[in-house]
């Protein structure tokens, strides 16, 4: 099997288009680049990849938790200026 440009995880999308279930195999072993004149333009990866890249991890409760400035007795005062005239 012989990708379409320089090596084996980037095509050219003319070879993406005419190859495109070896696009899918392949990126079920490994992330193919889809370039657009000769700049890469979209990455193709399996569906099981997607997912780990996706997947939330945690809420937004323990993110804030976990966050190394709780607990740091931060003085932060809020500032009482006008707002603003937002009319143009």
């Amino acid at each position: 099997m012989q990708a379409s440009t320089h090596d084996d995880m980037n095509w050219t999308v003319a070879g993406a288009k005419a190859k495109l279930s070896e696009v899918m195999e392949r990126a079920q072993l490994a992330p193919q680049t889809i370039s657009r004149n000769g700049k890469p333009s979209v990455v193709v990866v399996s569906a099981e990849e997607w997912q780990k890249k996706t997947a939330r991890r945690g809420s937004l409760a323990e993110f804030l938790l976990a966050s190394p400035l709780r607990g740091a007795d931060l003085d932060i005062e809020r500032q009482h200026d006008e707002p603003r005239d937002l009319s143009l």
